[in-house]
């Protein structure tokens, strides 16, 4: 398949999505869409774990999607995981098998970028509006919010109900009372209550509906007559009368012609907008047809052109907290480097390699607006658990994992954390990260020698201009105790002049602080 071809994969809580495009002259034609209700979420047991069954029936269904990708290069397709997949305690041995099967990583996203990638697929698939928009998906397991203006979300909130979460909870046996009715509605205002009052202050002129709820919805409201157009309140209050009436799953399926695996969860996805329009007071909603799996796309196609929003994200980043955007540059620049004299050896050829080195050296610091301290365990910290726009949970987690190591202790074990097939890239872009940071440690503005990197496994040779090491007597010593740090994760680090050769580092002295 040509390299124009781009593809997307959203695992969902209900639905699995894919879709296939092509990028022709700057603009993004969808091709292919393939959509199977896996039902993810009601596979979740009272432990949070996902069972057998359910992971075989996504399996199956993927092998099916599989079929579709084999020619689409890794760059060019995403596949990203929700609500379920994020609850999950045994996501990783699910994620594990999806990959062996389909042969590509799979990323599982946080609310705050679920909801930045929906509002980017909804924002590129309905008209432009002057003025700010209000976009909401429903998915399996959780609802996400976001107002926005243009192609730019401006605030989001995910919310932890979905149509396949509320309707277990009370239309488990498919049964439609009023009180049942009246307990999910409250279930709703519950989880939308320490939001409503700030989005009701934000306001919007434009709301849009995106997902296979709102969608079956729109369907019912129009079949009808009902709603004209989109979906309007007084539909979704004649919508309710009718539920009412009908009373249980089967007989919905029969009289909106709606498959089973949709009226299992129609309720549920009706209670959760319905809920939503009452309280944020909205009479008429529009449906898009774009959602998560349409922004991947978008998102994929910035990444290709160079206008990576995890690029806008540091910079937004450093800003925010006053980084010494001086130091960041030496760091990054001479930590690159060295990438680039040991990549093809040691396996680092990927842009992705590159680029979190060259993120990770840019944010190495972000910890010492708390205190100096410690401060690469407060940089951590803040990277693992803030909202970082165009990152995956594995991505801010490996960010997070190099700046923690950046300095001090470097034990065998520092990425056990991280995924298997992480781990030695990790390790090895670490340990040129922490060799750029102690060059720079005077962080002085007089430019390094030429520097050369040899490595032959874990052994590095890293050999100076002669006489450079004897005239930077601070320099020299911060590289023998950093060479004592780096033995302890299985580095043997040697250091050189000229034409000399490598001469060798001191036995270890002291214990180093973690």
């Amino acid at each position: 398949m040509p390299s124009e071809f781009v593809a997307a994969i959203d695992l969902g809580s209900n639905s699995f999505h894919m879709i296939v495009a092509r990028i022709a002259n700057g603009h993004v034609q969808i091709l292919d869409r393939l959509r199977e209700m896996v039902q993810l979420a009601a596979g979740l047991d009272g432990r949070n774990r996902l069972s057998p069954a359910s992971q075989q029936r996504a399996l199956d269904c993927l092998a099916r999607f599989g079929q579709r990708l084999r020619h689409i290069p890794p760059a060019r397709l995403r596949i990203v995981g929700t609500n379920t997949l994020r609850q999950a305690r045994n996501s990783a041995e699910f994620v594990a098998r999806a990959e062996q099967l389909l042969g590509h990583r799979v990323e599982i996203v946080s609310g705050q970028e679920e909801a930045r990638l929906i509002y980017l697929g909804v924002a590129h698939s309905v008209g432009d509006v002057a003025g700010q928009r209000l976009v909401i998906d429903i998915g399996g397991g959780s609802t996400e919010l976001i107002v926005g203006e243009q192609f730019d979300p401006l605030h989001l909130a995910s919310l932890r109900m979905g149509c396949v979460s509320l309707s277990r909870s009370c239309f488990a046996d498919g049964r439609v009372t009023a009180g049942r009715l009246r307990e999910a509605e409250l279930l709703v205002q519950l989880n939308l209550e320490p939001f409503r009052e700030e989005y009701l202050a934000r306001g919007w002129e434009v709301t849009t509906g995106a997902s296979g709820s709102i969608k079956a919805i729109q369907g019912v409201l129009n079949s009808e007559g009902w709603s004209r157009e989109g979906i309007s309140l007084e539909g979704l209050r004649r919508l309710r009368a009718a539920l009412l009436e009908v009373r249980d799953t089967a007989a919905l399926a029969s009289r909106w012609q709606l498959d089973l695996a949709r009226a299992r969860v129609f309720v549920g996805g009706f209670v959760v907008l319905h809920g939503l329009c009452e309280a944020l007071g909205i009479e008429q909603m529009e449906v898009s047809e774009g959602a998560l799996r349409e922004g991947l796309i978008y998102d994929l196609l910035g990444r290709i052109r160079h206008e990576d929003v995890r690029d806008r994200t540091i910079a937004d980043v450093t800003r925010r907290f006053g980084l010494d955007e001086a130091q960041a540059a030496r760091v990054s620049a001479s930590a690159l480097d060295l990438l680039r004299q040991v990549r093809a050896k040691w396996g680092l050829t990927g842009k992705e390699s590159r680029d979190v080195l060259e993120r990770a050296a840019r944010l190495h610091e972000i910890g010492l607006l708390l205190t100096h301290d410690q401060y690469h365990r407060h940089g951590a910290y803040v990277l693992q658990h803030s909202d970082l726009p165009g990152y995956s949970r594995d991505d801010q987690q490996l960010l997070a994992a190099l700046v923690r190591r950046h300095r001090r202790s470097f034990p065998d074990d520092a990425f056990a954390e991280l995924p298997k097939d992480s781990v030695r890239t990790a390790r090895r872009l670490c340990a040129l990260l922490r060799l750029a940071v102690v060059l720079h440690r005077s962080r002085s503005n007089e430019p390094l020698p030429a520097i050369s990197l040899r490595v032959d496994g874990q052994r590095m040779h890293l050999v100076f201009p002669s006489g450079w090491l004897t005239a930077h007597p601070l320099t020299r010593a911060d590289l023998q105790m950093e060479a004592r740090l780096l033995r302890k994760a299985g580095f043997d680090l040697r250091l050189g002049s000229g034409a000399a050769g490598i001469e060798p580092t001191p036995a270890a002295g002291g214990a180093p602080q973690s």
